[in-house]
């Protein structure tokens, strides 16, 4: 026994030649699976981290606003984002290397119905969040008469027992028009005191535009002496020179209405944010929030209760400089989706109250040419701080001196700029051209660019200015707005084909300035492509008004997707449905890129989707 140890002790060890060929033939195995893994995670991303799915449609009716692939079968979602479009036979072929490498991979494929069709989630351009929800309260949009009004309230009081109970609570809404009444000019205070219950009550309403309010005679009562004049606004006096009830513009702030409570403003907001996604939005433009309301955004940004991406200009009613008032932030929150970088400015008033801002008085009122509500001074001093301060500026512009003013003012910082150092400067080492603005770092708005003259339509494409409009605003006043601008005027109200083929960029964002027009952005999507009003006729037939500025669909689709995404500097991250941008998408039940007008506003929203999560709707 002894002797045998011994000489197996005597026995060569194996050298590194002479490793036993199972041992080799395993680490090859382990070290080709490790190569394998690495090189398909290059090639097909794995959902190691992420949860991932397809959508895909048969009939290929996926619209994703790339000019590479511009309609396709197939999406495909990693995480928050979009990893592939393509056909679906490439999808399987992607799906079935993959799985052969790793058996456990799993990937759901959801398909749509052949009518269907899936679009980059919608945005608008140009809402108000909170005061879509403040309106709700008490909706008078579809009032047909002053009498149809006044029910309404009385129907309010009496299904608010709180209301009822304390005739001294205050009753505020939105949404009348005098302009669908069969009553003419303005509606009075005294009106309200034609009924017993609504006789002594604090009441304040905003009309359709937010440019008006009309208030009872108990609210005059409580504001005592009013001024007789008002900067930037107007109180409307009958002959006697006593007020009607009626405050316009900058002289609706001397109404003194109860401010929100932090209850109001989570109700409003909520409300806003379900309607917007019921109707397929997954971003909105805030056209104007005061520093409160930003603060409570803010807010609801870190608790992670803002459900889409919201761009929000901050606004304050002031001729003195309030940039530092309004923090600036980009993706913030726990999801990233608030973002404040841009300020909103109002040079006047709207073309329904007679308050827009025309050149010549107006057609239908020759004793008024609108409502500047800042002087062109002021107005350039803000504009330019705003600039050196790195805002990009969105200014409120209806009439056509409205609009011939901010050219004038954004002509002077592009062309000319200013002598002292800014943050907004070219790389150019051109000491001449540090001082200029420049126009794709700054993107400057017009917000409306309802009424131009010709040659400010051309100066518009020229000087590159962004023209964020509202196509429902042209069908909802082509029934007057030619009584009030005239037949010459007119030509240049209103013209979208133009400023979009005019534009260096060909971009046109489209919102709808909801509470003034709904928040269905497919209302936007009709009225842009038709002229027509959702009853299929307007002033010049079932042809559409003014058809020669109607966009096409895809003109139409870009606007509220691409375009409007450029127009908040994230074009990189959203507006189309492309590998490596956010998986912001809506399916939609009917394909609205080809059936008859009529049946667009038939649409339904199947599901939106926002981060690559359903936040509407099912897939």
């Amino acid at each position: 026994m002894l002797k045998e140890e011994l000489q197996d002790l005597k026995k060569p060890s194996p050298s590194p030649s002479r490793i036993p060929r199972k041992t080799f033939f395993t680490e090859f195995i382990i070290i080709f699976v490790f190569l394998s893994t690495l090189w398909i995670s290059n090639y097909i991303p794995l959902p190691i981290y992420h949860h991932e799915y397809s959508v895909c449609s048969e009939s290929g009716n996926i619209y994703t606003v790339d000019e590479v692939t511009p309609q396709v079968e197939c999406i495909s979602i990693v995480g928050s984002r979009i990893s592939y479009t393509g056909s679906s036979k490439e999808l399987q072929g992607r799906l079935y290397r993959r799985t052969q490498a790793v058996s456990w991979v799993s990937h759901k494929i959801s398909y749509v119905s052949s009518d269907a069709i899936i679009v980059p989630g919608l945005a608008d351009a140009h809402a108000h969040i909170m005061i879509n929800g403040f309106k709700m309260q008490l909706e008078l949009d579809s009032c047909k008469s002053l009498a149809e009004v006044l029910e309404h309230i009385k129907a309010y009081i009496y299904t608010h027992p709180d209301v009822y109970n304390n005739k001294s609570q205050w009753i505020e809404g939105g949404g009348w028009d005098q302009t669908k009444w069969p009553e003419t000019g303005f509606p009075r205070a005294a009106d309200f005191d034609t009924d017993p219950l609504l006789r002594g009550r604090p009441i304040a309403l905003h009309r359709v535009d937010a440019h008006a309010s009309w208030v009872s005679t108990r609210v005059l009562e409580i504001m005592g002496d009013l001024p007789t004049k008002v900067k930037g606004g107007s109180i409307v006096r009958d002959p006697s020179g006593n007020p009607t009830g009626i405050f316009l513009d900058n002289a609706m702030s001397l109404i003194p209405v109860p401010e929100w409570t932090d209850e109001q403003m989570t109700t409003f907001f909520d409300t806003t944010m379900n309607l917007a996604l019921s109707h397929g939005l997954t971003s909105i433009h805030d056209a104007g929030s005061s520093p409160k309301i930003i603060q409570f955004m803010k807010k609801q940004a870190e608790a992670g209760n803002i459900p889409m991406r919201l761009y929000v200009m901050g606004h304050v009613s002031s001729d003195e400089y309030w940039g530092s008032q309004i923090p600036r932030l980009i993706d913030y929150g726990k999801h990233g989706h608030l973002t404040i970088r841009s300020v909103k400015l109002v040079t006047d008033g709207a073309l329904g109250s007679w308050g827009a801002a025309l050149l010549e008085p107006y057609s239908d009122k020759p004793n008024t040419s609108g409502i500047m509500r800042s002087t062109p001074k002021t107005l350039f001093n803000l504009v330019k701080q705003f600039w050196k301060d790195g805002w990009q500026v969105n200014i409120h512009c209806i009439g056509d001196r409205a609009n011939h003013v901010v050219l004038d003012i954004y002509q002077e910082l592009i062309e000319m700029g200013d002598n002292e150092t800014t943050t907004m400067i070219t790389n150019t080492t051109s000491e001449s051209e540090l001082m200029k603005a420049n126009i794709t770092e700054w993107r400057p708005r017009i917000e409306h660019a309802q009424i131009m003259t010709m040659k400010d339509l051309r100066r518009t494409s020229e000087l590159g200015i962004i023209a964020s409009v509202q196509p429902t605003h042209a069908t909802s006043d082509m029934w007057y707005a030619e009584t009030r601008l005239g037949p010459n005027r007119i030509k240049g109200a209103y013209a979208y084909r133009t400023l979009l083929n005019g534009s260096p960029k060909h971009v046109i964002p489209l919102g709808s300035d909801f509470p003034v027009e709904s928040v269905n952005p497919l209302l936007g999507f009709y009225a842009a492509v038709s002229r027509l009003s959702v009853d299929g006729t307007s002033p010049h037939g079932d042809g559409g008004w003014y058809a020669s500025e109607a966009l096409t669909r895809a003109q139409a689709l870009k606007g509220m997707t691409l375009d409007a995404a450029y127009a908040s500097f994230t074009e990189h991250e959203l507006g189309s449905l492309t590998p490596g941008k956010k998986a912001d998408f809506v399916v939609l039940d009917r394909n609205i890129m080809q059936v008859p007008f009529k049946d667009i506003l038939k649409t339904k929203v199947v599901a939106t989707v926002v981060d690559g999560k359903v936040a509407y709707g099912a897939l």
